[in-house]
């Protein structure tokens, strides 16, 4: 039996309490801590893991800890070098971090809600909003949800979306049903679709994207995804899947489906074929993403976002076994560019 949801329900806020993440400890009371890596940390080595991780720490100590076999992956020592994989437990030893009093607490906010029960809950997120803080970010949606829901005695991403990507978000709300969501998404066996506005006609014979992908960090700790041949040594063997819904005069609205789930995968992907996403700030075409903002690419249309949107999401249902299928509308700004776009003549 397939269970089909469509749309999301908002929920009101409710509650004021400062919620506390468990990914790091405080400075007053530093304890050990057990991360489980998701799709956002799958790949990484482990030291530059800890270093993002451990903000305020210096490199040195993560080094120090790491070599003093403290750090464990799945109760195993490892070395700096070792390569996380989605699933895999870190045990990180106390280490005394920054004075968490000095980061604002996350404001109390609820999303709109598409699906929710004891397992868990699937939320519609708006563009803008990061799943996590970090990385400049001082809260993102798992904060601001255990804000306000301080009776939730867990909360925890099953999986990230990128800030500037809205749609369909899964979280666990049992330790048990984020393990088992996770293990099908590493094992592939969800479906997970996005509709993409890139820019100009996509080829209609081009269905499969088959290339690897490498992920870096720049000296800034700026992550950058680059399409790298199949025998790099350092690639990761990515596929995308693409249909055009839609053709305008100069841009392609497409379904994406994602057969494996790198860092930015869409994003790269596309761009590499030629065709980006309206609206990459990072890997997209910048003088026309300013000209769509400001209305001069589309007239009677301003669209200041990017145009990628999680719509879909198919998964076994942890405790039921029940097939679940989930679908977000398109937001309204993505709904009024399509329709201005519809407007313009044909090439």
């Amino acid at each position: 039996m397939v269970q089909r949801i469509i749309g999301a329900k908002p929920k009101a806020p409710s509650g004021n309490e400062v919620g506390v993440h468990p990914a790091v400890a405080s400075a007053a009371a530093p304890a050990v801590n057990r991360v489980v890596i998701d799709e956002a940390s799958e790949g990484q080595r482990l030291d530059n893991f800890l270093v993002k991780l451990l903000k305020g720490v210096p490199k040195t100590h993560v080094y120090r800890v790491i070599r003093s076999g403290e750090v464990r992956v799945n109760k195993g020592r490892a070395g700096a070098d070792t390569r996380l994989a989605m699933g895999d437990e870190v045990r990180i030893p106390p280490v005394r971090v920054a004075d968490r009093s000095e980061v604002p607490a996350a404001p109390a906010r609820e999303f709109p809600v598409v699906y929710e029960d004891d397992f868990l809950l699937a939320i519609d997120k708006p563009a803008g909003v990061a799943v996590h803080g970090g990385s400049g970010v001082s809260s993102g949606v798992i904060e601001q949800l255990r804000q306000a829901r301080p009776q939730a005695k867990f909360l925890e991403l099953v999986h990230r979306l990128d800030k500037e990507t809205s749609g369909l978000l899964l979280i666990a709300k049992k330790r048990s049903a984020l393990v088992a969501l996770q293990d099908q998404l590493r094992q592939r066996e969800t479906g997970k679709t996005y509709a993409a506005l890139v820019i100009g006609a996509w080829p209609a014979r081009r269905k499969v994207i088959d290339v690897a992908l490498h992920k870096t960090l720049t000296a800034g700790g700026e992550r950058r995804v680059h399409a790298v041949e199949e025998d790099h040594e350092d690639g990761r063997r990515s596929i995308t899947l693409v249909k055009i819904a839609q053709q305008f005069a100069a841009f392609t609205l497409l379904d994406v489906t994602i057969k494996t789930g790198r860092t930015h995968q869409i994003r790269v992907h596309l761009t590499h074929e030629g065709h980006a996403i309206v609206g990459d700030e990072k890997y997209g075409d910048f003088t026309l993403n300013k000209a769509v903002a400001r209305g001069a690419a589309v007239p009677g249309c301003r669209f200041d976002r990017m145009f990628l949107h999680a719509k879909y999401l198919r998964f076994t249902h942890p405790g039921s076994n029940e097939v679940i299928e989930l679908a977000a509308p398109l937001p309204a700004e993505c709904e009024a560019l399509i329709h201005a776009l519809a407007l313009q003549p044909p090439p």
